[in-house]
């Protein structure tokens, strides 16, 4: 089953359950995966709503830290709620430690010795990856590594 149809089999499910919170982050998800595929002019395979889903992720992440800076405390639980409900479905990430091994294996192979190659390190990495892991968390472990 490809994962946009788990998505909406998920959905049907917590539609039955009654499970509000399930039901209301899936059906955003799906939506915005409908919208990308419309502005886009494609279907959408596994890896092009994994990327959405990310981009989800992220959202909620930045709803987070505004909820807290505005001391909205109910905000950052609810929208935490919902990105433990897509977290289900984004691959399991790599922890920090992978990710500087996968960052220095392709600044290795690339010979990169400077910030001004940091382009072309996270475009190779990013693709090895296969999005277990966000593009700022990517950039900043490439930064870091160039910068020593």
């Amino acid at each position: 089953m490809d994962l946009k149809a788990k998505l909406e089999s998920d959905l049907k499910d917590a539609m039955r359950a009654s499970d509000e919170l399930r039901k209301r982050t899936l059906r955003m998800v799906i939506a915005n995966i409908k919208m990308t595929e419309i502005d886009r002019g494609v279907k959408l395979d596994d890896a092009g709503i994994t990327a959405v889903l990310q981009k989800e992720m992220k959202s909620r992440r930045e709803s987070i830290a505004d909820a807290e800076k505005a001391n909205r405390p109910d905000l950052a639980e609810a929208t935490h709620a919902e990105m433990h409900v897509l977290e289900e479905y984004l691959p399991k990430g790599l922890t920090e430690a992978e990710l500087k091994a996968a960052a220095a294996e392709v600044i290795s192979e690339l010979n990169a010795v400077s910030p001004a190659d940091m382009g072309k390190v996270i475009k190779t990495l990013l693709a090895r990856l296969q999005s277990r892991a966000p593009g700022d968390q990517v950039s900043k472990i490439v930064r870091e590594l160039l910068q020593k």
